[in-house]
């Protein structure tokens, strides 16, 4: 069927359903196909429990008109919703980098929001499923849309800005992620740099960060809107980050922040750079940020048993480790416990960037070292004094032993390591 046709069918329904543990009344299920599951199957159990159409990719499965029959059920997510994405003539903001998109994304739609209704990636809806659930989701009264883009290969990028046409983008930072997919450092920058690539193309605006180098060196742009250096569209500074960002904003008003270390100054500099392009009130962007509190196990503080806990535990990379473990090293408290989980996707590079972070951990003062996890072997190897852990359980039965008071502790690793849950056993 035409994308036009069923962009009535989706009109006519209440939103997007991919999973039939969670359907939604009178919406429209696309059964799409997994490693281990073909959504095929699932579409009478969707239509049953309270779905409008089904789309699927196989004639068999097809038994009546509410069954919507195309060749493939994710092209067709992607295409109905880049058709949806045409009938809006508002600015479309893609972030993407290699750290801090969720943080930007949602600092950003913090800010924007004090002035326009804004409409933003839920969570980390930001693959090639998850893009297209986004923007089908936008309402008609939506004034500006944020759309979070994360990728492991070079061309995805690319191909989410053919679905989304972003007609204002930013990159975070290039680092040290997702190396075995994108083929080494090089294939990253190359990879991100694709949201330049489509915006030149497009006639599109580029916020870049003027202190990264990176950034400047693969931008092409002839007027870029740069922050947050003095002479910039945009200017503020970093007055504090430890553990709190304190900064001192263009009109010169110091605002304390909810969010810990400095790295996080480049995405509240992003976001009060671009709420001032949209003519959000001074005064209101910085209200924003300073009552943004980050959640999702990014950068979290929390207290507990008179410990001091930062919660870092969503992702982990070379680049993010490094800048989290010297704002650590740069924190004032009496005792520090660094609890460092294993860097995912690394590929053929994972054991020399673990040795480095052992070498990197070994130049500062922590009174406690503790490694966990298979690669973070390596990191012992290069940091004989680390305590270290093959694996989360027996991470966490040390912890039962050995009670933490009175300490900072910065809790960091892959998602995937899912060290949050040493929090239910530090006493």
């Amino acid at each position: 069927m035409e994308i036009q046709k069923i962009y009535k069918h989706f009109i006519e329904c209440d939103g997007i359903s991919t999973d039939t543990r969670h359907i939604k009344a009178h919406s429209m299920f696309f059964a799409l196909k997994g490693a281990n599951f073909n959504g095929n199957s699932f579409a009478k159990d969707a239509l049953d429990l309270g779905a409008e159409y089904a789309v699927v990719d196989e004639e068999k499965f097809k038994i009546s008109d509410r069954y919507i029959l195309v060749k493939d059920v994710l092209t067709a997510l992607q295409d109905l919703a880049n058709f949806h994405r045409k009938q809006f003539k508002i600015p479309f903001i893609a972030v993407t980098g290699t750290n801090g998109k969720t943080t930007s994304k949602e600092l950003i739609k913090t800010v924007l929001s004090k002035k326009y209704i804004t409409y933003a990636t839920v969570g980390n809806l930001n693959n090639h499923i998850g893009i297209p659930l986004t923007i089908l989701s936008i309402k008609r009264d939506v004034e500006i849309a944020v759309i979070e883009m994360g990728a492991n290969h070079q061309k995805e990028i690319e191909g989410y800005c053919k679905i989304a046409e972003p007609s204002h983008g930013l990159i975070t930072n290039i680092g040290k992620a997702h190396l075995e997919g994108f083929g080494g450092f090089e294939g990253v920058k190359k990879g991100k740099g694709e949201l330049y690539e489509y915006l030149l193309r497009a006639g599109g605006v580029a916020f870049i960060n003027s202190n990264n180098e990176i950034l400047k060196e693969i931008s092409k742009f002839t007027a870029p809107i740069y922050y947050p250096r003095k002479g910039d569209y945009y200017t503020c500074e970093l007055l504090e980050s430890t553990p709190f960002v304190i900064i001192e904003t263009e009109e010169h008003k110091t605002v304390e922040t909810q969010l810990t270390g400095a790295y996080n100054f480049e995405n509240i500099a992003a976001a009060l750079c671009i709420g001032k392009y949209f003519n959000v009130p001074a005064d209101a962007a910085n209200a924003a940020v300073a009552r943004y509190d980050p959640q999702n196990n990014r950068s979290q503080i929390i207290e507990k048993a008179g410990n001091t806990i930062i919660l870092d535990a969503y992702n982990a990379n070379p680049s993010s480790m490094k800048a989290a473990i010297e704002n650590f090293a740069k924190m004032k408290a009496g005792s520090k416990v660094l609890v460092l989980g294993d860097m995912f996707e690394l590929g053929d590079e994972s054991e020399a960037e673990h040795k480095n972070l052992g070498k990197l951990i070994s130049q500062y003062h922590f009174d406690k070292v503790l490694l966990c996890g298979n690669q973070m072997s390596f990191a012992k190897e290069a940091y004989s004094s680390a305590l270290y852990f093959p694996d989360k359980a027996s991470l966490i039965e040390w912890f039962k032993a050995n009670q933490i008071k009175d300490s900072h502790l910065l809790i960091k690793g892959s998602r995937g390591m899912g060290l949050e849950k040493a929090l239910d056993v530090i006493l």
